[in-house]
């Protein structure tokens, strides 16, 4: 058993099923490194530990390597200003969290009512999203800059004054399924050209990077998944899948610095199980908690190894991934 990079699994590994093997630690100078062990066989994975992890990016002073993608602390990154777009959401929080108050680093969280969005982020609460009820932690926001954004609504320009400034911006919008006649629209206004108007916007404002919230199978037609379950059920709210992959071929061909992350089915509880990153179109399940793709897209921001990426993410589970179960909105 050899340690390898996840990047280099990435990026040139011929597998496209994974499974848990153990974590190796290393340490370097200045820099904690967490590696992921990596098997000869064709079915073996690379997966971090959770909890180192988390344990070293609490320590506010070092950079973490994770197998070669790193997860830096903000005020390390080359970014001086990082807007987030859909700050209110499930995801879109989380990544405000992990950003909001790094000494050095300006946060901007776009959302489509300042006044709600203040009220909603500083306490906790329990909130519906389509069928599920979810926790929710509240946010420091004292760091923060709130600003309006709405993606179905505002113009590219008025999109672009909101990201003035900036660097990086993180596009963590979604729909969220509610009537059924009128998903597909939602979908497509929201996943679809919202997205790209994002993307336009991100260019007239001269953001040099970009990190997409997406999901696997987004480009499952293209790769023998049409009939799978998990592009079935996705894609069943309102042809999300179908409207994000327009987005994503959109932000690649942009010519900005992208990271795409594509995470399997949503989870609001804490992550119970190793990350798991695996190449683009080959996973079709798996699930993952949404604290694992907040940490993913901040260590997108910063890590040069993420340049022009698509990182497709699930959470380890013991006798491998579950059934996926489509997205969790």
């Amino acid at each position: 058993m050899k340690v390898v990079s996840i990047v280099l699994t990435l990026l040139f590994a011929e597998a496209t099923a994974f499974s848990v093997v153990g974590p190796a630690t290393q340490a370097t100078t200045g820099t904690t490194a967490l590696k992921a062990a990596h098997t000869d066989n064709a079915e073996g994975a690379n997966y971090l530990d959770r909890r180192s992890l988390f344990q070293a990016a609490a320590a506010a002073t070092i950079g973490v390597s994770v197998s070669g993608f790193n997860i830096l602390p903000a005020n390390a990154a080359d970014s001086s200003k990082v807007v987030v777009a859909g700050a209110t959401g499930q995801t879109g929080r989380r990544i405000l969290e992990r950003l909001a108050g790094t000494s050095g680093l300006s946060v901007v969280g776009g959302v489509r009512s300042v006044d709600k969005a203040t009220a909603a982020l500083q306490k906790d609460s329990t909130v519906i999203r389509g069928a599920m009820v979810q926790k929710v932690a509240s946010v420091d926001t004292s760091a923060v800059e709130l600003k309006h954004m709405d993606v179905v609504k505002d113009s590219v320009d008025e999109l672009a004054s909101a990201m003035d400034g900036a660097d990086s911006l993180v596009i963590a919008t979604g729909f969220i399924p509610g009537n059924p006649l009128k998903m597909k629209d939602a979908a497509h206004a929201v996943d679809n050209l919202g997205t790209i108007a994002l993307v336009d916007a991100a260019k007239k404002a001269g953001v040099k990077k970009v990190v997409m919230v997406s999901s696997i199978l987004t480009n499952g037609r293209n790769w023998g998944q049409e009939s799978s379950p998990g592009f079935q059920i996705t894609n069943a709210f309102g042809g999300v899948l179908d409207e994000k992959i327009i987005a994503e071929n959109y932000l690649r061909k942009s010519g900005l610095d992208y990271t795409i992350v594509r995470p399997g089915g949503l989870k609001a509880k804490p992550p119970s199980g190793g990350l798991i990153i695996s190449k683009e179109d080959s996973l079709n399940s798996g699930e993952i908690s949404r604290d694992l793709v907040a940490d993913v897209c901040v260590a997108a921001i910063s890590d040069p190894k993420a340049s022009n990426k698509v990182l497709e993410i699930i959470e380890a589970e013991e006798g491998g991934p579950k059934v996926f179960n489509g997205l969790v909105m």
